[in-house]
Formats: structure tokens, C-alpha cells, sequence
């Protein structure tokens, strides 16, 4: 007999587990916290389309990501976005999972943004 229950996506839990923000408490939080760092995961050609004022590229796929990231102050504020918001999920839960306190995730990416966080385009 086959068991009928709500099974949740390995993706559904990941997230649940973050600080998930949408594009207007995402924007709003990082303009209320002082000296936040925000990271973009996406990768350089990505970014150089356009990015958060002040955001720090930091690409998910390339070599040395891990290292990049076992420099980075574990109690600082993050708040990681990306396209889509997948890369941002692992993102955090990489940094979650490596002893990070405060790391807050775009939920849904720049794609659910509506344009609210690209803000500055690389000239």
C-alpha cells in the first residue's frame, strides 16, 4: 500500500532552514545594518551586467570559492543574492553549515527583484 503524505523537495527544506528575505526587506535590512556585506555568487560576466551598489562578486562556480570563503569573518552580516536564487541557497547553506551567524539570503534571486536591487551598472 502506498503511503499518501506531503513529501517536501530537498530544495524546499535547504531553504527553509535560511533567512530568507524578499527584494524589499532584503534592501531594506542591508540599508539598516551597518557595515553589511552583500555577495553576489553569480559569476563575473553576470555581475558586470549589473549588481547591488557595494556588492562583492563572489563567483559560486569558480575555483577557489571555498577558500574565499574560509577568509571571511564568520559574525559579520551577509546578505548573498544571485539570479534565480538557487546559487544563494547553497551559498548560505554553506556558510551556515561553516559556523557563519549572520547570513540572509535573496529570496528568488534578481529574478523576483522586479529590478529593485540592480542598481549599479558596470561601466
Amino acid at each position: 500500500m502506498k503511503e499518501d503524505f506531503c513529501q517536501l523537495r530537498r530544495w524546499d527544506v535547504l531553504k527553509s532552514q535560511l533567512n530568507n528575505l524578499n527584494a524589499v526587506e532584503f534592501d531594506r535590512t542591508i540599508q539598516n545594518t551597518p557595515n553589511a556585506i552583500v555577495l553576489d555568487v553569480r559569476t563575473a560576466e553576470e555581475y558586470k551586467q549589473g549588481h547591488y551598489p557595494g556588492a562583492r562578486n563572489i563567483d559560486y562556480l569558480a575555483d577557489g570559492f571555498l577558500d574565499l570563503l574560509d577568509q571571511m569573518d564568520l559574525h559579520r552580516n551577509y546578505f548573498v543574492y544571485c539570479r534565480s536564487g538557487r546559487r544563494s541557497v547553497r551559498v548560505c547553506t554553506l556558510m551556515v553549515n561553516g559556523g557563519f551567524t549572520k547570513v540572509y539570503n535573496l529570496d528568488g534571486g534578481l529574478n523576483e527583484a522586479e529590478g529593485l536591487l540592480v542598481k549599479e551598472a558596470q561601466k
